[in-house]
């Protein structure tokens, strides 16, 4: 029998701790645009050494191993529905590469010896590790612009704060930002200037990593700065056992009965996003390296053609995987920023009718590529003039937002990256309209391509189906009108093949029913008819949801079908499923 293991490595307990759950550990390096994706192979309690392993085609993996070591996040999912997220990170672990076969590689860790990273400074780095939380909000614009985040680190000189990948398009690397505020779990806040020093993306599930500086701290601010700072290394050394003297949690960390509220609140809309299909995860996964790549081009000054291409083969993938299936989960899109929802869904339509038309056009990749990246110049855009891509615009800030394909362009240019000639087709040209009435250059007619023509048609009809500054969708029938009734500005013949393709009642929208039943459409017949459909309310008792998936035979038990209605009409929201 084994001797037990007399003294643990706190670091590697940690670990141990996050590996028992559904996890993902990512190798990062500030010199290479990807992470990698590496297995725990082995981790020894006692002595720190854990060995990952790591699939790499590349030649130059020596760069993910900077002179101070590896860099890594370790990502995990815990909970009945595994949706508490919860990290840890470690920068310059002292490591050993070696190479097992011709793709495989082995690291070989040394774990430190503290879970507590001594800064140049000298100053003392506190994870926020297993469960360990507080809330931040960063002011990015004064009076303009607030981002929530979650605390993953602190100390005197700064934190580390996750945020939603999607809020990530405001912030840039040296940026000063007019306040941060942290909310410990008893209610006390601390609140003062910062500086953005670093950001970069968070493990796969959609956030991104912000390393923030605290700036202008007075004597009563960093007296109160010292005080947290010493709670969080007490409460972090009582979860790690690692000091015996620690019996009872820090006062900081016992939560508040608001507290407790927001975190009830927070586990049902978890619990609710947890089923998701392979389908809408890999639909999301797009929507989230599509950030990514922005990101490298905002921060890093790097354009990663390589990610934006992988997007556009991965949409063609699901496309011809099973089309159905991912039209609906295109629809599930809805909760993303506007712009990043409608990007993905007029490029998964787009290549769903160029491969209908020619399923061995040589064209499809590079006009997919173009409508991926055409609206990316409106988040390039952000500033203080126009501090979010989500507020009603004001006619100033609609003017500034009519440059996006300048923007992008020049962007591209800026970092050396030339378009294929049909991809920048697309960039320059999806505002365009046959009359001359689109932008940025007012081109007409025999001026606009085929693809281009194809392209503004579904653009125009996405947009109808949504709501846009202030102004309600409208249903599939009147917004087809509205694109027919533009006289000139569109290619009926496109207009009339789009209506073919997905119909009165396209798959994705929410249907109302005379029985008093609203449900999503996830299938159409040959005559365009709601064939299958996922009922989610019954109108005669509106507080109560339901989910129930109905096909063609049973579809007179919900009465005849009445229309497509606007989901926020009724307060239906997507559930993933």
């Amino acid at each position: 029998m084994a001797a037990p293991t007399l003294h643990e490595n706190p670091s590697a307990s940690v670990i141990r701790s996050l590996l028992q759950h559904t996890h993902e550990l990512s190798i990062y390096s500030h010199a290479m645009p990807y992470a990698l994706k590496a297995e725990v192979i082995e981790l020894n309690l006692g002595n720190g050494r854990m060995v990952l392993e790591v699939e790499y085609a590349g030649s130059d993996i020596e760069r993910y191993l900077t002179s101070d070591g590896l860099s890594f996040d370790l990502e995990a999912l815990k909970g009945p529905h595994a949706v508490e997220r919860e990290t840890y990170s470690l920068s310059n672990v002292a490591v050993k590469l070696l190479k097992a076969d011709s793709t495989l590689y082995r690291l070989e860790c040394q774990l430190p010896e503290s879970v507590f990273v001594h800064e140049n400074r000298g100053a003392v780095r506190i994870p926020f590790i297993l469960g360990m939380h507080a809330r931040v909000n960063i002011e990015v614009y004064l009076h303009e612009l607030n981002v929530p985040g979650r605390l993953r680190n602190l100390s005197i000189g700064g934190c580390m704060v996750d945020i939603d990948l999607a809020d990530s398009i405001a912030i840039g690397v040296g940026q000063a930002i007019p306040g941060i505020t942290l909310s410990f779990p008893n209610g006390e806040n601390f609140f003062t200037e910062g500086n953005i020093r670093h950001i970069r993306p968070f493990g796969h599930h959609g956030y991104a990593a912000v390393g923030i500086q605290f700036t202008n701290i007075s004597t009563t601010k960093s007296e109160a700065l010292f005080h947290y700072v010493n709670e969080s290394e007490r409460e972090a050394a009582y979860r790690t056992g690692t000091n015996d003297k620690m019996m009872y949690h820090s006062p900081l960390f016992i939560p508040s009965t608001k507290e407790k509220s927001i975190q009830h609140r927070e586990a049902q809309e978890s619990e609710k996003r947890s089923h998701q299909s392979p389908m809408e995860r890999g639909v999301m996964d797009v929507s989230h390296q599509l950030q990514i790549g922005l990101m490298y081009m905002k921060t890093r000054q790097f354009f990663p053609a390589e990610l934006f291409y992988d997007c556009v083969d991965t949409l063609r993938y699901l496309v011809e995987q099973d089309r159905k299936t991912f039209l609906f989960a295109l629809a599930l899109l809805r909760d993303e920023p506007d712009w990043v929802r409608h990007v993905v869904q007029v490029t998964g339509q787009l290549i769903d009718m160029l491969v209908a038309r020619d399923p061995h056009s040589p064209g499809v990749r590079g006009a997919a590529l173009g409508a991926l990246l055409h609206t990316m110049g409106k988040p390039l855009l952000i500033s203080e003039q126009l501090p979010s891509l989500k507020v009603n615009m004001t006619p100033a800030q609609k003017d500034i937002l009519s440059g996006h394909v300048h923007q992008l362009l020049d962007k591209l240019h800026e970092l050396n990256w030339t378009p294929s000639p049909i991809c920048r087709d697309v960039i320059e040209n999806a505002n365009e309209r046959l009359d001359g009435s689109g932008y940025p250059a007012g081109k007409r007619g025999e001026q606009l391509s085929e693809t281009v023509r194809l392209v503004s048609v579904i653009k125009a009809i996405n947009k109808l189906l949504h709501a846009r500054n202030g102004v309600p969708p409208r249903a599939p029938i009147d917004a087809y009108r509205k694109v027919h009734e533009a006289g000139a500005a569109y290619d009926k013949t496109v207009l009339v093949e789009y209506i073919q393709i997905y119909g009165l009642y396209p798959i994705g929208s929410l249907a109302k029913f005379s029985g008093g039943f609203l449900a999503w459409v996830m299938d159409i017949n040959g005559k365009g008819m709601p064939s299958q459909v996922h009922v989610v309310k019954n109108l005669r008792f509106p507080d109560t949801n339901i989910s129930s998936v109905i096909t063609q035979g049973d579809l007179s038990q919900i009465g005849k079908l009445e229309g497509i209605v606007n989901p926020a009409d009724y307060g239906v929201k997507v559930l993933k499923h």
